[in-house]
């Protein structure tokens, strides 16, 4: 069952491991969990964010792979995503201890920033915790590549993403390979297509290693763990 938000208090979120079905969510801004009896961590919300179009229609598309990731996280950290706010289907729950806002804009690729943008003002989510997930033609299939900032690489939907945040570009993407198009293949024909059953597998597996990618980008930023993941990736495909 889906909710819509409306009119909601100011955000914050504050719990671990826990999700909302109510159509007022619980308020998002930093907040300091407990460790010891002297000290406090203070932790600090993500917003990831899948990009891809809504609709059966759509479903299983090389353009899509942005909402696959998002549904994998959903599943693996049992986040329920029952909830539009800003255009977009959204959850909230944690990545080990860190909350965290997953969302599949509704909006359409072209006009994902109309759903990002009001999310991170909202939720004051800083640019440094704002995780994009989409499709890159530029990388072979099934290949992951995290990098902390960057351009729109002429991707509509993060064209959309930077326009709507002001036209900054500091925040994180998580690219996954889709491949070139074969030949003279029309580009936007090639998007919409679904993947061949080998290419679906390199897929499958690459969104159970994003998963992992992800949790590690949460819980300990970039550091040398994504240099050596975005070098695997690199040479994932290459036999010695």
């Amino acid at each position: 069952m889906l909710y819509t938000v409306s009119s909601i208090p100011k955000p914050c979120l504050s719990y671990p491991k826990t999700t909302w079905h109510s159509q007022n969510p619980p308020n998002l801004k930093r907040v300091r969990l407990r460790v010891s009896a002297e000290a406090k961590v203070e932790y600090t919300p993500w917003l990831i964010v899948g990009l891809g179009n809504p609709g059966n229609k759509y479903h299983g598309t090389r353009h899509n792979v942005g909402f696959e990731m998002i549904d994998r996280i959903s599943q693996e950290e049992r986040i329920v995503m029952n909830t539009i706010q800003s255009k977009a289907l959204v959850g909230i729950g944690s990545i080990g201890e860190v909350p965290v806002l997953i969302a599949k804009p509704q909006g359409y690729m072209n006009f994902s920033g109309e759903s990002v943008g009001p999310l991170a003002a909202y939720y004051q989510v800083p640019l440094r915790h704002i995780l994009l997930i989409y499709d890159e033609m530029s990388l072979p299939n099934g290949v992951l590549r995290l990098q902390p900032r960057g351009g729109h690489g002429y991707h509509n939907g993060m064209k959309s993403v930077i326009e709507h945040l002001d036209g900054r570009r500091e925040f994180p993407r998580f690219c996954i390979g889709i491949g070139d198009p074969p030949g003279t293949m029309d580009m936007k024909a090639f998007l919409l297509q679904k993947f061949s059953d080998t290419e679906r597998k390199e897929i499958d597996k690459a969104l159970e290693q994003g998963v992992d990618a992800v949790r590690s980008l949460i819980s300990y930023g970039f550091n040398d763990r994504i240099t050596r993941f975005n070098l695997g990736q690199k040479y994932k495909y290459n036999k010695v």
